[in-house]
């Protein structure tokens, strides 16, 4: 084995290790994956080192090596059964009533909306898809005043529908 080999590399790799933490930071869920990651990445980066040219800097080679061993192991153990470390779950769902007021409040503002004609029917749309009076304004071919004054018009309208005294 060449020393001269195995000095460069180790000290390649002590300035620029943190790469390989960073990829294990991403892949692994827990300390144990990350360490097992780290080691295949290392060994992955010695069995490769003799191959390095340096047509690009060493840690762009790294973090080249690193995300496809990654990836490669990855793909490996999606074809397992997942598991989820107990530790993830620390959630509960609570279970609620079914409250159908929001449903049937937004069947009334259709049923309101349906009532009312073409130009008026657009404006809401619009309006609700948070489209500003420019843009429906250029989109109806009408001038922006217009269509603030159209918009004022069809909420009362609405309200009216809605609320009716």
């Amino acid at each position: 084995m060449n020393k001269d080999l195995e000095k460069d590399f180790l000290e390649d790799f002590e300035k620029n290790q943190n790469i390989v933490h960073k990829v294990c930071r991403i892949y692994t869920n827990n300390l144990d994956a990350h360490n097992d990651l780290f080691q295949e990445i290392t060994i992955q980066l010695w069995k490769n080192y003799a191959k390095f040219r340096g047509d690009s800097k060493f840690s762009t080679w790294m973090y080249r090596v690193a995300l496809n061993t990654a990836i490669s192991l990855y793909r490996k153990s999606t074809r397992r059964v997942k598991t989820q470390d107990i530790d993830e779950v620390n959630f509960k769902i609570a279970a609620k009533e079914y409250d159908d007021t929001e449903e049937q409040q937004l069947k009334a503002l259709y049923n309101a909306i349906k009532t009312l004609n073409d130009i008026e029917k657009a404006l809401v749309f619009l309006y609700l898809e948070d489209k500003s009076y420019r843009e429906i304004s250029e989109t109806l071919g009408i001038s922006e005043v217009n269509a603030r004054v159209k918009m004022n018009r069809t909420k009362d309208k609405l309200k009216t529908i809605l609320n009716p005294e």
